[in-house]
């Protein structure tokens, strides 16, 4: 497909959907930077990246006869990416308490640097960027996902309602409640550490 032409959806939805292979592929390669990006933003540990792609392209397919066009298509496997994203992580029902000693020593020294209001060295944004994620891993996937959209992803109350079907005051209770979840959480290692 030459690149100056810009991607015909709707006729390829018309081909895959009379089973042409190509079409198929050409929707999953148009589709993979969305999907890999919803994936990567709110992967549940120890399940692959590709093989959570691999699985929302097979729900789509699989679904494609309920596609209706009332949203964008693209906005339609965003909700199946971030359904299957959440869904697995439902399914880690053992959520690890992190200790202390269980850190790094980048995520410790962040950890230090945080709680005493020191700057952390700028060699530390992977420790610090590790730590939040264990930290956001102890949540309940719909409060993990919350908060990395919004303060991570940088997205709009109003863009969280679409992609997730919540209203726009859900969206805001369910941040608030996170946050306080993962103030308590924070507080917990640090107190941990003293001990």
């Amino acid at each position: 497909m030459p690149d100056d032409q810009p991607f015909d959806l709707v006729g390829c939805l018309a081909r895959v959907r009379s089973s042409d292979q190509v079409a198929a592929r050409q929707l999953v390669e148009h589709l993979y930077p969305l999907v890999i990006r919803i994936v990567r933003a709110h992967l549940p540990r120890r399940v692959p990246e590709e093989d959570l792609a691999q699985e929302v392209f097979l729900k789509m397919f699989a679904r494609l006869e309920q596609f209706q066009g009332v949203v964008p298509f693209p906005h339609w496997v965003s909700r199946i990416a971030l359904t299957t994203c959440i869904d697995h992580l439902r399914a880690q029902k053992r959520r690890p308490e992190y200790r202390w000693a269980d850190l790094s020593e980048g995520e410790a020294k962040v950890l230090d640097a945080v709680t005493t209001d020191e700057a952390a060295a700028p060699d530390d944004a992977f420790a610090a960027h590790e730590l939040v994620h264990r930290l956001l891993d102890q949540l309940k996937p719909a409060d993990r996902t919350v908060l990395q959209m919004l303060d991570l992803e940088q997205k709009t109350i109003a863009e969280i309602s679409l992609l997730t079907g919540w209203n726009a005051s859900l969206v805001k209770v369910r941040a608030f409640r996170a946050r306080r979840k993962l103030q308590k959480l924070f507080a917990e290692l640090k107190e941990r550490e003293g001990s």
